[in-house]
């Protein structure tokens, strides 16, 4: 039996159908290892309770060498072709002679791997030669390979925190550049923070997945804390987030006894401090809900204490801080000697032609890489668009052609959308078009308990009618077929009763369902509303993970049109109480609060909404311009600050003018 890890001589990792297991398991395996070569197989040696393609991957990567048994059999397997690229994609063409082939039938080889010496066992009389001449060969090979790495120490679980990283999918085509720069930053004493800089879709937390599980299998190469955080989860729109939460979780994380304490600045750094204490991996996934969109800002954090940890870590860190984001940070681009920023470019036409293939997608090499191109080689189009036409009978790439064009920028998402409209299309007006709506009114993963609350009964007319019809046996079906077509994310082994999916996909459903069923919205929200009020223990939530839930309901509550029940029962009663102005003197949570005020504007920060009384529209204006000049926001304090003086013109109400006027001349 062979281990990977802590190996003490090179291995053999063998690919093969199933349909080929006896002669693979019974002889093939027990010839090898008569010799004295380890092998690694998987119905011994994959790891129980991990997906396979991770367990392949695995193997592939740290074996010295993959031997392809080539059967008709191993041509028709989308796992094993997956294992096939995986390899030549390490050792296009035998370099390295990491790929060892050998021919069980006289089967048609893909033209990658046609160009590759192979072990002829297609003769059974001629078995006994072929077998000499392969241990030979890897005999021989063996004698060169260098000796392994000595195994970095195991890392106690209460040191690691990945959970809050989203769920992805599990194929990285075209990445081993990106996958390089990683390891050399991790290796390298001089660089303090990674970023990774493009628009949504292009597979930023695919490939930061897809590190970390090689890390895992190095114990992560000597890290003494491990910890990620994902602020996509709180939205890709414009719609203002605040890092109050993760600053609040962090700090407790890294021992911080009194996370509530100091100011905005002194919080973050604080962390800063904490985190480079030890030699620590930190991840900061899907930054750009918290930076700014403004074009003389553009790009920079507007959250002071995340602001400030990015900052102390460029300049000084023991580990290495990831970052993904949609735009590039100005606060670290003053730190040359320490930052690598780096432009993640969409995936290759050659990646591209692979992920499609591996998929079971059916055409020439120059016909996937033209359907490649035609979906702006965009890593998460591709993913849709094979399982899109998995859906169609042949599984043909021509089939791609009847995907309709949509007005949509690309920066938008327009190439996944184009695959999410044709989906919509498909499924028609029944219940998996109505689940990804449902996904859509949410700005972060769902639980299950609040999309209950959507589903219960009356039925919302044009959201959840079908859904009323179905068992909990049918739900989970639907479930299970789109995540097979990759609309939502695989379940979560963490957090097995939340449902999730790309933040483009949340948006597109989201809008389709706000423009085409209002009243619908409306409800659905409304629902939320009442399902998140209610889910503190207490009436007076005391910490800011206890009162995370009221934040939820404000959102919601103002989606639905509440805004001024919203705005009492929830946010003055529970969130501020009343005069005492709980959650930013208690909880120090300014970030949190702006963003609840940013419910009630119609356009950011000069226009709220006409649901509101006048004497709260002025409280609205008049609180977001004292959160944002606490943050350190003065421009945006100053619109806002100008609207509250013009509404207090308009009501005559002289001394509220006259204070908003001298607070715009402090400016």
């Amino acid at each position: 039996m062979a281990k990977i890890e802590g190996k003490e001589h090179p291995t053999v990792f063998i690919s093969y159908s199933h349909k080929d297991k006896d002669w693979v398991r019974n002889w093939l395996v027990p010839k090898l290892e008569a010799e004295g070569i380890q092998t690694h197989i998987d119905y011994r040696d994959f790891e129980i309770g991990v997906a396979s393609v991770i367990n392949m991957e695995r193997a592939v990567e740290k074996c010295a060498k993959t031997l392809l048994v080539l059967t008709q059999h191993w041509t028709e397997s989308e796992f094993t072709q997956f294992e096939g690229i995986m390899v030549q994609t390490e050792d296009p063409i035998g370099l390295r002679k990491k790929i060892l082939p050998l021919k069980l039938d006289d089967c048609s080889l893909p033209k990658r791997l046609q160009i590759l010496t192979y072990a002829d066992f297609k003769d059974k009389n001629a078995w006994d030669f072929q077998i000499e001449r392969l241990i030979k060969q890897i005999k021989k090979d063996f004698e060169q390979v260098e000796k392994p790495i000595i195994e970095f120490p195991v890392l106690a679980g209460e040191n690691i925190d990945i959970t809050r990283l989203p769920r992805t999918g599990y194929e990285l085509f075209g990445r081993q550049k990106e996958l390089k720069i990683l390891n050399d930053a991790w290796d390298s004493a001089d660089t303090n923070v990674l970023s990774f800089v493009a628009y949504g879709g292009t597979g930023k937390s695919t490939l930061i997945n897809k590190w970390i599980e090689r890390m895992r299998w190095d114990n992560y190469r000597g890290a003494e804390r491990v910890y990620s955080w994902s602020f996509y989860s709180q939205g890709t729109g414009e719609r203002v987030t605040s890092a109050d939460m993760f600053i609040n979780e962090a700090l407790k994380w890294f021992g911080d006894t009194n996370p509530a304490e100091g100011s905005e600045w002194e919080k973050g750094k604080r962390l800063a401090k904490l985190v480079r204490e030890k030699k620590t991996l930190l991840i900061l996934d899907g930054m750009e809900p918290l930076q700014s969109d403004m074009d003389f800002e553009k790009g920079k954090i507007k959250d002071n204490a995340l602001a400030m940890l990015v900052s102390e870590l460029a300049k000084e860190n023991n580990g290495l801080c990831v970052i993904t984001t949609r735009e590039d940070i100005p606060e670290i681009v003053r730190y040359a000697q320490t930052v690598k920023v780096m432009n993640l470019d969409q995936i290759s036409d050659e990646a591209g032609r692979e992920l499609l293939k591996v998929r079971g997608i059916q055409g020439t090499d120059e016909q996937l890489e033209q359907a490649t191109r035609e979906f702006g080689n965009h890593a998460l189009a591709i993913n849709l668009l094979a399982s899109y036409l998995h859906g169609i009978p042949g599984h043909h790439i021509s089939n791609a052609e009847g995907i309709a064009d949509i007005d949509v920028p690309v920066e938008k998402g327009r190439h996944p959308r184009r695959v999410m409209e044709a989906f919509d299309k498909r499924f028609g007006k029944r219940a998996k078009g109505e689940i990804l709506r449902i996904m859509g009114l949410f700005d972060r993963p769902a639980e299950l308990a609040a999309i209950n609350a959507v589903r219960t009964v009356p039925a919302i007319a044009g959201l959840t009618e079908h859904l009323q019809k179905i068992k909990e046996t049918e739900w989970n079906k639907l479930l299970g077929e789109l995540r097979d077509c990759k609309l939502l994310a695989q379940e979560s082994k963490h957090n097995p009763d939340v449902i999730d999916c790309h933040p483009l996909v949340r948006e597109h459903f989201g809008e389709k369902l706000r423009e085409e069923k209002q009243d619908a919205w409306r409800e659905a929200h409304s629902r939320l509303y009442e399902y998140y009020r209610g889910v503190p223990k207490k009436e007076l939530p005391e910490t800011l993970e206890e009162m995370e839930p009221l934040f939820r309901a404000v959102y919601h509550g103002c989606a639905a049109g509440r805004h001024q029940e919203a705005l009492d029962k929830v946010y003055k009663r529970r969130i501020q109480r009343e005069n005492n102005a709980y959650s930013t003197r208690k909880l120090g949570a300014i970030g949190a609060e702006l963003a609840v005020y940013a419910d009630f504007f119609k356009t950011l920060w000069d226009q709220s909404v006409t649901e509101l009384r006048e004497e709260d529209k002025d409280f609205i204006l008049r609180g977001t311009t004292y959160n944002l000049r606490a943050l350190g926001r003065l421009t945006e304090a100053g619109q806002s600050g100008k609207a509250a003086l013009d509404l207090s013109i308009a009501q005559k109400n002289w001394k509220n003018a006259a204070m908003e006027a001298s607070t715009l001349s402090v400016k």
